[in-house]
């Protein structure tokens, strides 16, 4: 169909209009993320569907809808009008990048750059966390939300983060399943001992995602086979580096 030309940019304008509706509306919030994830699988299934490769659109429905739901949570700690409308169009523009890197690979494979999905994944799955976090800790703080709820919705999603990260690099899902499972209850547990730190939950939900970011950017390379000591220094250093200047800089409470 024509129109799965046009699909990359027509949705993340819609989803951009849903969002600042939710902006001015917050009481149909609900509304807003039923109809965000409708179109998500909408998208993806019609791609899929347009395709001559043999894929499943729930690989390809993941991350835009994690990543655009878990920025709507984090927008609602925010107290600034302004960075929730940059964020709103900073999800507009990574929605548009996805959505076309998806179309390239699946009818345009020609364009279609090398690696392109596997890079896009890991930065915007490392955004998808740090909004996670942060939001769940700042539900922790003002709604006074059960943390073992809290925890939970965690894993889950954290789940499907990992899934999709393995499967965007190419990993034998069933071959990597226990470490899967093994990695998403490492960052619970992890998760878990960082909420009892007296910080705020952007510095909270950071920490975190470093966290992700090194043991999912290791268990990654192993399981491809390529991890070198090179790599395991760089993550290492980056991480913890990262993690020591935030803790030195932030203001405890």
């Amino acid at each position: 169909m024509r129109i799965n030309r046009f699909l990359p940019l027509i949705i993340p304008i819609v989803i951009f209009v849903l969002t600042e509706i939710f902006f001015f509306y917050p009481r149909i919030i609900y509304v807003s993320g039923v109809l965000i994830v409708l179109l998500f699988f909408f998208t993806t299934r019609q791609f899929v569907l347009a395709s001559k490769k043999q894929e499943k659109w729930l690989d390809y429905f993941v991350l835009p809808v994690l990543f655009t739901i878990n920025l709507i949570l984090f927008v609602t700690m925010l107290p600034s009008s302004f960075l929730v409308q940059v964020l709103f169009l900073g999800n507009l523009v990574v929605l548009y990048l996805y959505l076309r890197e998806i179309y390239y690979y699946l009818m345009e494979h020609s364009a279609y750059k090398e690696h392109s999905m596997e890079n896009f994944s890991s930065y915007v799955n490392f955004l998808s966390v740090y909004f996670l976090a942060s939001a769940i800790y700042g539900f922790q703080s003002f709604l006074n939300t059960p943390l073992w709820l809290l925890m939970i919705l965690l894993l889950v999603e954290i789940c499907f983060i990992v899934y999709q990260v393995f499967w965007a690099n190419d990993i034998d899902l069933k071959a990597g399943m226990f470490y899967i499972v093994l990695s998403c209850l490492v960052i619970l547990e992890i998760a878990w001992a960082i909420s009892f730190l007296t910080l705020s939950y952007y510095i909270l939900g950071l920490m975190l995602a470093v966290c992700y970011y090194i043991l999912i950017g290791l268990t990654r390379f192993y399981l491809q086979g390529t991890l070198s000591h090179s790599q395991v220094k760089h993550y290492l250093v980056f991480g913890f580096s990262s993690i020591l200047v935030v803790l030195l800089t932030a203001r405890w409470l």
